[in-house]
């Protein structure tokens, strides 16, 4: 068996135009709870797989300690705490030995609490996982209610810990508007139904869980010509990642009261320790009033200033629109 030293330069070498095509070994990692961020990713998988000269291989992810969907609240709060601090749970044994070499890796993750959820933290700190990232090219794709930028932030420090290459970025949020999700996404959280009265579904609506194959296309296309290897994104003009930047100081207000919160709740006792209950309960309460607060002022401060923000909100777009940006000169390529 080669070792990994060997394997990794033989991923990395440069590649000969005279050679005859090999397969393309595509890793991807999958973590679902309600079946949306699989549907999600098996869109993106199908051309790849209809492709003869790509190999797929799935990486299901099965924590030891289940989490449930729909949630209970304590158990939906009780993972906030580590989820908060990036505690990684203990999982089920990887089919993953540590010596496999992949072309490319597709990584989607759901966003907890401001965070990528505990799961997929938990296998990106695993050894075995990092000696497979470490130089390799992957693509993130977030399906959440609308807040996610400042779980990539945490999304790039970890794949950057592992030596990984974040070369493209797919994101996927709740169509209705912030307000409305604030009551149709906890109603999904915690009975497992998408609709509530006459509201619109919780969740990515289905037109845009379909229109997600534009995104295997150009990869199954860009992995033919090995676009991987070069420097620059390969989803670039499919609207891949779109920045609504007055939901940026909400985040960060969050992520500070999630963060102080999280010792707080760590501190009074282990996941599903009788200690945190009343912490919970007191946590619970906050949150509602944070939500409920917050989040509506912040949007009015920012309509308010929208003259004065300008420059603030075109740099947010810039800075978390990468890599992949949210141009649309290619749609016509790929549409679905």
């Amino acid at each position: 068996m080669k070792s990994v030293d060997s394997n990794t330069h033989k991923h990395h070498e440069e590649y000969n135009a005279n050679a005859a095509p090999r397969v393309k070994r595509v890793l991807v990692v999958c973590y679902s709870q309600s079946g949306q961020l699989t549907r999600i990713a098996e869109r993106i998988l199908a051309p790849l797989r209809e492709s003869g000269d790509v190999e797929v291989q799935v990486e299901i992810l099965c924590p030891r300690q289940p989490y449930p969907f729909p949630w209970t609240v304590f158990s939906f709060f009780d993972a906030f705490p580590e989820s908060a601090h990036m505690v990684a749970p203990a999982l089920e044994p990887l089919t993953l030995r540590g010596d496999e070499v992949f072309d490319l890796v597709i990584l989607p993750y759901q966003v907890w609490f401001l965070a990528p959820s505990l799961p997929v933290t938990a296998f990106l700190k695993d050894p075995r996982v990092q000696r497979v990232l470490k130089g390799t090219p992957v693509v993130t794709v977030i399906a959440c209610r609308n807040m996610w930028m400042l779980a990539q932030e945490k999304m790039k420090q970890m794949l950057a810990d592992c030596g990984a290459r974040l070369i493209d970025n797919v994101v996927l949020t709740d169509p209705s508007p912030t307000l409305l999700t604030l009551v149709t996404t906890p109603y999904w959280l915690f009975t497992g139904r998408k609709r509530l009265l006459g509201l619109p579904a919780a969740g990515i609506d289905d037109r845009s869980v379909a229109q997600a194959e534009r995104f295997g296309r150009a990869l199954r296309d860009g992995l033919h010509r090995n676009a991987e290897r070069e420097p620059g994104p390969m989803l670039h003009g499919l609207k891949a990642c779109v920045v609504d930047p007055r939901l940026y100081l909400s985040e960060r207000a969050g992520t500070r009261s999630f963060y102080l919160w999280g010792l707080l709740l760590r501190a009074a006792g282990k996941p599903q320790s009788l200690g945190r209950k009343p912490l919970l309960v007191l946590y619970a309460v906050f949150l509602v009033l944070l939500i409920l607060s917050v989040i509506p002022l912040s949007l009015l401060v920012q309509a308010t200033l929208r003259p004065l923000l300008t420059r603030q909100s075109v740099a947010v777009k810039l800075r978390f629109e990468m890599p992949s940006g949210s141009g649309q000169e290619r749609m016509g390529m790929y549409d679905c």
